[in-house]
């Protein structure tokens, strides 16, 4: 930008002589280009550790104990011994024991959440017929829950829970030539601690304040990016319109969910501007952009009171060798204060103090200050800046006008101008978006951190307002948002 302030202003040293005018109007008309919408599509990460902790909180590690007296272990049966038949008595004993879970897991893929609580019970059956002290049983069960969540249009998260459990290791007796299956008895008591999950888990979801995750992203979505810190100071203002909802993924712990905001975007130069008054989180509007994908407009705008020092220090260092006027000889000048603005039809004036001064630089022979107007123009999607329709207005405040205005028009203040706007500003340019890249790469926006990458760039046309030059500029790219809690 530094150097299109240059090349374009000084550009207007092209000039011919027209007359002896004053300064041309201010214009007052400010840059015509409305905020443009971009769609940020952005996947937003949430941890389920929260689920995790709060099932492991709400389901004791003891799911229920045993202690069942006086129970039938070995049922009466009849047995023929030699050749008498006769019955066998039967066995009572004592049934105890206690059934616990393991650490409870949540993993998934594509739309499942999974769920899996792994449960351990170990049983004795005491006293069995008063012959048999104890034998004890071992068990293992895989309580598994899918969730299959949904997201209301007020922004809640709802949970449609499956649940179904097995037997990994039954739980079974061995005993007297007998083989006694405890299942039965168990699965009982299982089934209500599968039903205690089936209320838990979309109580807990419920819990993770998902809608409030989402208003605290899109308050902080409100703000004003920097681009550039100086050279000058660059900044984009966002002011989001909407929300968009394309469902989620569940990637290892992680809810990865498809959002786009669809935003105002406006790109300043100079002092950050204000924050844009924040409006209510809006209902789930459905995604209208592939997730990732970063699609902006950037109309960059230039403060010509930002340009003035700019194109100042450019004249000082052309100021170290004269000038050979026609009819003046060797002239050495002295460039005071800038001055530029827009003014009518898309144009540009400059107003160039200038102070000529004697081969041995002390004495003054005329100074004043000269007006230029000129049309900036660059090819679409190029960094050359030329102009067109260059006039030298006139003088104002001047001793020794036709001086200055030859002086204005010699063959070596054109070839500077001339090596001056033959520059590529590619490489510039480029150097100025590379750092609005890394600006937005890693940006940290209250609770968001927003990672960016900038693909494509296309530009079109220089434009000149009464306020300042601005030049659009269209980008795609990748952008991922984590909330960061």
């Amino acid at each position: 930008m530094r150097k299109w302030a240059i090349a374009a202003l000084l550009a207007l040293g092209l000039a011919a002589c027209k007359g002896h005018g004053g300064a041309p109007p201010r214009a007052h008309d400010a840059i015509k280009s409305e905020p443009q919408s971009s769609i940020i599509a952005v996947p937003i990460a949430a941890d389920l550790s929260a689920l995790s902790g709060a099932l492991e909180r709400e389901i004791p590690r003891q799911l229920w104990t045993i202690d069942q007296p006086s129970q039938v272990c070995v049922p009466s049966r009849k047995v023929k011994v030699v050749f008498v038949k006769f019955n066998t008595p039967t066995l009572h004993c004592r049934i105890v024991g206690q059934v616990t879970r393991g650490a409870m897991a949540i993993s998934g893929s594509g739309r499942d959440i999974v769920v899996t609580m792994p449960i351990s019970a170990v049983i004795h059956a005491r006293d069995v017929g008063g012959l048999i002290k104890q034998e004890t049983a071992t068990a293992k069960a895989q309580v598994r829950a899918i969730v299959h969540l949904d997201v209301a249009a007020d922004w809640s998260l709802r949970g449609k829970v499956d649940i179904a459990y097995d037997w990994t290791q039954e739980p079974a007796l061995d005993f007297m030539g007998k083989h006694i299956v405890l299942t039965s008895k168990a699965d009982a008591k299982l089934q209500g601690v599968v039903a205690k999950l089936e209320q838990t888990l979309p109580r807990e979801i419920a819990k993770l304040q998902f809608r409030q995750q989402i208003e605290q992203s899109w308050n902080s979505a409100f703000t004003s990016l920097l681009l550039n810190r100086d050279n000058p100071p660059v900044w984009m203002r966002v002011t989001p319109q909407e929300l968009q909802y394309g469902g989620y993924s569940v990637q290892g712990r992680q809810l990865v969910l498809r959002l786009g905001m669809k935003a105002l975007t406006e790109t300043f130069v100079g002092d950050r501007p204000a924050d844009p008054a924040r409006t209510p989180l809006p209902g789930v509007r459905p995604l209208a952009a592939d997730a990732g994908q970063l699609q902006f407009y950037v109309p960059v705008t230039a403060d010509y009171a930002e340009l003035e020092p700019v194109i100042a220090k450019a004249l000082v260092k052309r100021s170290a060798r004269p000038f050979a006027v026609p009819g003046y000889g060797d002239v050495f000048v002295r460039f005071g204060k800038v001055t530029a603005y827009g003014t009518d039809n898309g144009r540009i004036a400059v107003g160039l103090e200038f102070t000529a001064l004697d081969t041995d630089r002390r004495t003054t022979t005329s100074h004043g200050t000269i007006w230029l107007t000129g049309l900036p123009v660059n090819p679409p999607n190029t960094r050359e800046v030329r102009f067109t329709e260059v006039t030298v207005d006139g003088a104002t405040d001047s001793t020794g006008t036709n001086l200055l205005l030859k002086l204005a028009n010699t063959p070596a203040f054109s070839e500077t101008i001339t090596e001056a706007l033959a520059q590529n500003f590619t490489r510039d340019y480029d150097k100025l978006l590379g750092k609005i890249d890394r600006a937005i790469s890693d940006k940290r926006e209250g609770n968001l951190l927003i990672r960016a990458d900038i693909q494509n760039i296309r530009t079109g046309s220089l434009k000149a307002a009464g306020n300042g030059l601005y030049l659009p500029v269209w980008g795609t790219g990748r952008a991922s948002i984590q909330l960061i809690r």
